[in-house]
């Protein structure tokens, strides 16, 4: 019997994005035998405990994309260090130096795809020329051996893009997760027209054939849903990631409810969320987020597939993996927004400061 994916439907006034999202697929993933009574394969629970054993998560990402000749070369260029480190193509070549972003751009006939000429945007609107090529990046966690990390990308560029679509990849190990750049060209390269989309379900199969592919070079390596291991955080945007840093946000919160010195610029999202939570804790209201109850919906539906799920592995004699699930499923993190993260973190600061003037305080000299 086919597998079947159980997606849940909307409920409670949950987002209409959530059964997209939820691919609740540990239950769904079970199988039926001939009595008719659903099991579980020996694929099935290696994935559960790899899950529970909290085995260490592939990422595989979108970063984004040029939508003309200039961006793909700064790209290319950025992801080679100007020259430092070297390209590797689809044709098997090496490619370093200064001028090998222009070589892979000249060699992809880039010029000659045609949303290459639709006008550039006015400054402020939205940029709705077609890309030409993706930005997508594959890494692991820290400690993992980079070379590792760059066969099991080699071999995945090549099951899918390889005689159809143009690429260019590089090995970065300057961060602790080693993790591989690929640039991949949009339009096949013998079907006029036909062009690469990158949708979430190509992200989750992505993730999955990756973590295989990191398993076969011998790294523990999985690939869940967020929601389906307790994690209710949504990444962010890398133009959001790279200048969100909490303590920051609290330090600048408190330099303007101080009056101090100049803060650092932040992000229009961090701000629009700080300009929220100074208002509600001006007005001395506790935080009220309107997407905390589409994460406590989520979380609910998650605990009671995680449930089942131990259900059958103990009907199936696997009583030591359900134990497994059931302490997974507890330990759980709490489901908390960004605005509730900002709060906490906002009053542990201030009980911070005002801890150290009770100190310094006890600590001047008393006046005679």
């Amino acid at each position: 019997m086919p597998k079947q994916i159980v997606r849940l439907g909307r409920s409670n006034g949950a987002p209409a994005g959530l059964a997209r999202d939820m691919a609740l697929d540990i239950v769904s993933y079970g199988r039926r035998g001939p009595n008719g009574m659903q099991h579980f394969g020996a694929d099935q629970i290696a994935q559960i405990q790899r899950t529970v054993g909290r085995t260490p998560e592939v990422m595989v990402k979108v970063s984004g994309g040029g939508r003309d000749v200039g961006g793909v070369e700064a790209h290319l260029r950025y992801i080679g260090r100007h020259g430092k480190l070297p390209l590797e193509t689809d044709e098997g070549l090496t490619q370093q130096g200064r001028g090998a972003a222009r070589e892979i751009a000249t060699d992809w006939q880039l010029d000659l795809c045609r949303s290459q000429y639709k006008p550039r945007p006015a400054e402020g609107q939205k940029d709705t020329r077609a890309k030409l090529v993706h930005n997508i990046v594959l890494s692991m966690p820290a400690g993992t051996p980079p070379e590792k990390v760059l066969a099991a990308a080699r071999v995945f560029a090549r099951e899918n893009f390889a005689l159809q679509y143009r690429y260019a990849m590089v090995l970065h190990t300057d961060q602790p997760h080693p993790h591989v750049h690929l640039v991949v060209k949009c339009e096949h390269e013998f079907e006029p027209g036909k062009r690469l989309y990158i949708r979430k379900d190509t992200l989750r199969q992505w993730r999955e054939q990756f973590a295989a592919l990191m398993r076969e070079q011998g790294v523990a390596a999985n690939a869940t849903p967020r929601q389906v291991r307790g994690q209710v955080r949504k990444p962010y945007k890398d133009a959001i990631h790279h200048r969100l840093r909490a303590l920051r946000a609290v330090q600048q919160l408190a330099t303007h409810e101080q009056g101090g010195r100049r803060a650092p610029k932040t992000s229009t999202f961090i701000g629009a969320k700080l300009s929220s939570l100074q208002q509600v804790l001006r007005s001395g209201q506790g935080v009220q987020d309107a997407g905390e109850k589409a994460m406590q919906i989520t979380r609910q539906a998650v605990v009671a597939n995680w449930r089942a799920t131990a259900d059958l592995l103990r009907r199936q004699g696997e009583a030591d993996l359900a134990t497994q699930v059931d302490r997974f499923t507890a330990r759980m993190p709490p489901v908390q927004t960004d605005m509730q993260r900002l709060t906490d973190r906002w009053s542990e600061a201030e009980r911070s400061r005002a801890l150290e003037r009770a100190n310094a305080q006890s600590l001047a000299p008393r006046a005679r």
